[in-house]
């Protein structure tokens, strides 16, 4: 089921709290092992440690999107797309994609894609682009 735009799924606070406890807690390690060199008083122990609190509050509205378990959005949002090779796919090589370097790998047998050949993508698999050569767009 699929959220409504700019809707946050309930499922997400508590993968979020769950992942920034062992950041929370290396802090508060942080500040007690300071605490043996130099004297921090106890109000200021506290007042850095809900600082920290409040920056992960503050970033959350920004990052929960990484938090979402089942968000298909990512996982075809460039299939279809077109993309520029910046390094040689001989099988293998690395596509520029709305700006962005990702790992590519040529899907159809043939010979090595040169760099700036047009591609388009046809499947992704994890952080892998999975592409073929475009012929219909005035490639070199």
């Amino acid at each position: 089921m699929k959220p409504e735009k700019g809707k946050i799924p309930h499922s997400v606070y508590p993968r979020y709290i769950l992942m920034n406890l062992p950041g929370v807690a290396a802090f508060i390690a942080v500040l007690l092992i300071v605490g043996h060199w130099v004297v921090l008083p106890g109000w200021l122990f506290w007042v850095l440690v809900a600082c920290w609190i409040a920056k992960e509050a503050v970033l959350f509205p920004f990052v929960w999107r990484a938090y979402e378990p089942n968000d298909a959005s990512l996982t075809g949002a460039l299939v279809g797309e077109y993309g520029i090779v910046k390094k040689r796919l001989a099988p293998s090589g690395y596509v520029q994609v709305r700006g962005e370097l990702w790992r590519a790998e040529r899907l159809d047998p043939g010979p090595p894609l040169e760099v700036d050949r047009l591609v388009r993508i046809e499947k992704m698999t994890g952080l892998t682009l999975y592409v073929v050569p475009d012929e219909g767009k005035g490639n070199q």
